[in-house]
């Protein structure tokens, strides 16, 4: 009877042991292992924000169209509204009036209000007049694209460099500025 009672104690204690041990290696592992199974999870879902062949169609109350292209498009963790683009073709059809085509390195797209922004290598052609600059806020919440960052502008007779051009959308009223008031816009024929 006493050995009977003496190897459950010995079981008993040894089973205790088994789980501590068990427990605390399962836990030492997971700790120390970098691809756990949070981190997994994270990578999977880090790679599946990114989109392929992006395109966003859209009118406004005016009957204007927005038509949006990609290449690649990345949606933003924090806000998912917002698109990370790459290789950006814009073409804006107003009413009225005839088409502006945009084309980007970068872009930036709100997915609520319409609202792009394009950066790097930004060509913007309307009818016979060309754009050149490196930063671009198209507004369709304010009516206003916003060309700043070595703006070049040239048509068939002239050519302009300029810090910003502002424009209305809807009036085609048109403000080209310099940062610095002791410099001003530089335009010249080119005949």
């Amino acid at each position: 009877m006493i050995i009977k009672k003496n190897f459950k104690i010995f079981f008993i204690i040894f089973l205790f042991l088994f789980l501590i041990i068990f427990t605390y290696i399962k836990l030492f592992k997971k700790e120390n292992n970098p691809k756990s199974e949070s981190s997994i999870s994270e990578d999977i879902i880090y790679k599946s924000n990114i989109i392929e062949n992006v395109n966003y169609i859209t009118k406004d109350a005016d009957g204007n169209e927005y038509i949006i292209n990609s290449r690649q498009g990345e949606i933003d963790f924090s806000d998912p509204n917002i698109i990370y683009l790459k290789d950006v073709r814009a073409l804006i059809k107003l009413n009225m009036s005839e088409e502006i085509s945009i084309i980007s390195d970068f872009g930036k797209y709100n997915t609520n209000n319409f609202d792009t922004i394009f950066s790097k290598n930004v060509i913007i052609k309307y009818l016979e007049n060309k754009i050149v600059g490196d930063y671009v806020d198209f507004s369709m919440e304010r009516n206003s694209m916003i060309i700043s960052k070595d703006v070049i502008y040239s048509n068939l007779e002239n050519i302009m460099k300029a810090d910003v051009i502002e424009m209305n959308i809807k009036t085609k009223d048109t403000k080209i500025f310099m940062y610095e008031e002791n410099k001003k816009v530089n335009i010249r024929s080119k005949n």
